[in-house]
């Protein structure tokens, strides 16, 4: 008995040793298969702004999605971590690593121009997308939406709904963004200026940041809401705007507040739905990825378009319509 008891162990020892190597033949089959997959594949070099901002992820991870899409690219996200410094240090070891195309998100164009123009000189495609270099249409791509439009949407459609005297603030983003710059412009051409009832209480820069436009409404509101509440915020990204409506979250002398912002964040989606977001104007991500990809697509098959400059379309979003933002955050697994 012992000796069959015997046999059966070794027996099925053999048998789990065959397994695990079959197994391990197989991961590795997989892994080669994968690699060789890969192998033929472009590399495209994405440089994000920053990760630490919800529309900068939301671009960067629909760049990853829409380039898994193609089957014939694969894009490396770089963080740029908010620092010149650095989006230009990725620039640079980009062209050194020759990728196929550099896909640049800058967050100071003059800044980031001598890093540019170095890919343009080195012939390797450059693309931009949510913000141009002035004086590299001729020589790159790029790919954005009208900031002035952006703001102006919000500031049309404000111009009868905030009531007559009313005493708002404005959040603004880096100081000379042009983004930050041309939406802020429209509010005061198209609202402001239209509007001389209105009081603007205080201004400042929360730099697209949520904390910092959260710890500015609370000072605004300690320091301005003694004599009346505040009754409307003029923010130009949702992601500031959602930091005032953090800073008065509970207080019932701001359940009516009018807030403005830009994007079409996930976040701003469902504060809409709630009510308690006012508007948004749609940076649509998934589009800009979307669109540089068809770029992308173009230029490693090698079809010659010249340089394009595209901008997409900006629509506003309120209640009425904000179930259409909410289905394409759904559809892109941004929502539940």
């Amino acid at each position: 008995m012992k000796k069959i008891q015997k046999t059966a162990v070794g027996a099925a020892l053999f048998i789990l040793i065959l397994c695990a190597a079959s197994s391990a033949c197989k991961k590795e089959e997989g892994s080669k298969e994968g690699a060789k997959k890969e192998e033929g594949k472009k590399k495209v070099a994405f440089i994000a702004r920053t990760q630490n901002d919800s529309f900068a992820a939301w671009l960067a991870n629909a760049m990853k999605e829409e380039a898994a899409k193609t089957g014939t690219v694969t894009v490396d996200v770089m963080d740029g971590q908010d620092s010149d410094e650095k989006i230009n240090s990725f620039i640079e070891n980009s062209i050194s690593n020759r990728y196929a195309v550099i896909i640049a998100q800058p967050q100071n164009t003059e800044a980031q121009k001598p890093a540019a123009e170095a890919a343009v000189k080195a012939n390797i495609p450059f693309i931009t997308v949510n913000l141009r270099i002035p004086g590299m249409e001729t020589v790159s791509h790029s790919v954005d939406a009208s900031p002035y439009e952006q703001g102006a949407v919000n500031a049309r459609y404000a111009l009868d709904l905030i009531p007559q005297g009313a005493r708002v603030v404005i959040l603004n983003g880096p100081a000379d963004h042009p983004h930050s710059n041309f939406r802020r412009e429209a509010w005061q051409k198209e609202f402001l200026d239209k509007r001389p009832d209105v009081t603007v209480l205080a201004e400042n820069y929360a730099n697209w940041k949520k904390d910092e436009a959260m710890r500015l409404m609370e000072d605004w509101v300690q320091t301005h809401g003694q004599n009346g509440k505040i009754d409307a915020v003029l923010s130009m990204n949702d992601n500031m705007a959602s930091g005032a409506i953090e800073a008065v979250k509970g207080n019932a002398q701001y359940a009516d507040m009018l807030v403005f912002g830009v994007d079409g964040t996930a976040e701003a989606a469902l504060l809409i739905q709630e009510g308690k977001m006012t508007s948004t104007s749609f940076q649509n991500a998934y589009l800009l990825a979307e669109t540089s990809m068809k770029i992308v697509g173009d230029i490693v098959a090698g079809n010659d378009r010249g340089f394009v400059n595209i901008d997409i379309e900006c629509p506003l979003i309120t209640k009425e319509n904000v179930q259409f933002l909410i289905d394409t955050h759904k559809r892109a697994g941004a929502l539940q």
